[in-house]
């Protein structure tokens, strides 16, 4: 009776597995095209036809969001979304799309900090940097350093958390930390499946670089 139990138990427990892995492979392939969608938007579209796919592209995850909102991965993209979208359209009228990127990637963190190789930290900390501060919005520059220094704990050899942190140094006009990061970024290893995305962070380590070094030079 005894083993019968156990047998039962294990039965079960592999049953269980087996049921819940087509929902993680769903879950997988939804945040796959969501990244491939969100590369293509950003950096292959002219601006008329980028705004409508960024438009088009929340509205995807925002139902991605919906079937899975448990998962830190989902709202980590939706607010990646929302925020190059806001990068995209500039001055004041990107506010709101910031304040609801905040939102989303903070819902992330509160359910598993470290997902995608901790980049909500990254992208949540470029906002500050990016947003004006109070009264007009959130923006807080220490804030920014500290949440970006936590994605460089996560994932030290990323190119995005390298990248963005390098970033928040030119903003600050520390260029010699800022090569630093330009250089480690640049030889980040490629990541699987995110070739177009790569290639584009790519181009723009090289500007960012190139700007640094002519910095350094005066």
């Amino acid at each position: 009776m005894r083993h019968l139990k156990k047998t039962t138990l294990f039965t079960t427990l592999i049953f269980a597995g087996l049921c819940s892995f087509p929902a993680w492979a769903d879950l997988n392939q939804d945040i796959t095209n969501l990244q491939h969608r969100w590369a293509e938007v950003n950096y292959q579209l002219h601006e008329k036809t980028r705004f409508a796919a960024f438009e088009a592209l929340i509205a995807e995850a925002e139902e991605v969001t919906d079937r899975y909102p448990n998962n830190a991965e989902p709202w980590i993209w939706k607010g990646i979304i929302k925020s190059t979208y806001a990068g995209a359209k500039g001055g004041l009228g990107a506010l709101s799309l910031a304040k609801a990127s905040k939102k989303d990637l903070e819902r992330a963190i509160s359910i598993k900090p470290d997902a995608l190789n901790g980049s909500a930290y990254t992208s949540l900390g470029t906002l500050y940097f990016n947003v004006p501060g109070w009264p007009i919005g959130f923006g807080d520059d220490k804030k920014a350093e500290s949440l970006l220094k936590k994605a460089l704990v996560i994932n030290p050899d990323g190119i995005d958390s390298n990248y963005f942190f390098s970033d928040y140094l030119v903003h600050e006009k520390r260029f010699q930390e800022a090569r630093v990061y330009l250089l480690k970024a640049q030889q980040a290893a490629p990541r699987p499946n995110r070739q177009l995305a790569d290639a584009g962070r790519q181009k723009e380590i090289a500007k960012a670089l190139a700007m640094v070094e002519k910095k350094l030079s005066h």
